[in-house]
């Protein structure tokens, strides 16, 4: 069995392949059963943590399984809140192949299916990305949405005012003219597309900030008690998720949903939907905001997995 580590991981999974390769799976297709979730409390009573097992597996081809651990908690103990380590098997035999830096996967295939969204939804002109949160995922942004769009500006808003500064430096060393902008819902006004990375469980994005034609993608909210965006911020754009168990995980559709704000039928299309050509019946044929909502799916790390076993070999 071989082992990739963080470094390894990331070096096979450069965007300019791994979008292209999350294309094609979502193109193919896969096994991907309904992941399961474990509240784990911790042993003083303090904030718990949750497990998710994602596998998925190809018939014939490889069968991957993925623990995630999100600790909310971490924060205060100086750690990263999410760890994540995936098991790729042959998906007939069952012997363990590879044992591959679950962070990585994760944290790339997230953007990349963003991006890979983005591709389909953001205005074709888009130059002004604006990265709300300033953790390991928000960090890969920009990089994965210039595969699909020119991105010239970016701007960066963070609670920890210092680290939305520290990522500002870093992106601009990667080329971007990038900057902190102390005043969210100026930037949310000028971006062409607004990405949230964050844990939140109250919106911070506001649909009247937004811009007509914008384009909002939402990362975060993975259970029905996360929030990124307010109802106004689905109101009146057309809504995209990346699989249909978004409509029954994120606390950003549930609780729209719940109060009538939106309808089911306001959810156009998947993201398989628009890989594979799928005609999407717009609600107006003008300009219009639009939202990707994900909750990631082992599709996609299925897809990322075995792109760094292709290329090892």
């Amino acid at each position: 069995m071989r082992f990739f580590d963080h470094a390894a991981t990331q070096s096979a999974l450069a965007f300019d392949r791994l979008v292209p390769a999350l294309r094609d799976m979502f193109v193919a297709g896969c096994e991907v059963p309904t992941r399961d979730v474990h509240n784990i409390a911790t042993a003083d009573g303090g904030t718990g943590m949750t497990s998710l097992v994602m596998p998925a597996w190809r018939p014939g081809g490889y069968y991957g399984v993925k623990v995630v651990n999100i600790a909310p908690g971490n924060a205060a103990r100086g750690l990263p809140g999410l760890h994540a380590s995936y098991l790729l098997h042959d998906a007939t035999t069952g012997v363990p192949l590879a044992l591959m830096d679950g962070n990585q996967i994760t944290a790339r295939r997230t953007v990349a299916a963003s991006a890979l969204a983005a591709s389909y939804l953001a205005a074709a002109d888009a130059q002004h990305l604006l990265v709300v949160g300033a953790g390991r995922v928000a960090a890969l942004l920009p990089q994965a949405f210039a595969q699909v769009r020119q991105i010239q500006r970016v701007s960066i808003w963070a609670r920890n005012a210092h680290a939305a500064r520290d990522m500002a430096q870093a992106f601009r060393q990667q080329g971007f003219d990038a900057e902190a902008a102390p005043d969210l819902a100026a930037a949310a006004a000028a971006a062409d597309i607004v990405s949230c990375a964050t844990l939140a469980t109250e919106p911070v994005i506001q649909g009247r900030w937004l811009k007509a034609g914008s384009h909002l993608d939402l990362i975060g909210s993975f259970t029905p008690a996360m929030r990124e965006a307010d109802d106004n911020s689905f109101a009146n754009a057309d809504i995209y998720v990346d699989t249909e168990e978004a409509l029954a995980k994120s606390g950003d559709l549930l609780q729209p949903l719940e109060r009538g704000v939106i309808k089911r039928a306001n959810v156009l299309a998947s993201l398989q939907d628009l890989c594979r050509g799928h005609p999407v019946a717009r609600a107006s044929v003008a300009p219009r905001r639009t939202v990707f909502k994900a909750v990631g799916t082992a599709l996609a790390d299925l897809a990322a997995a075995t792109l760094v076993m292709q290329l090892l070999r």
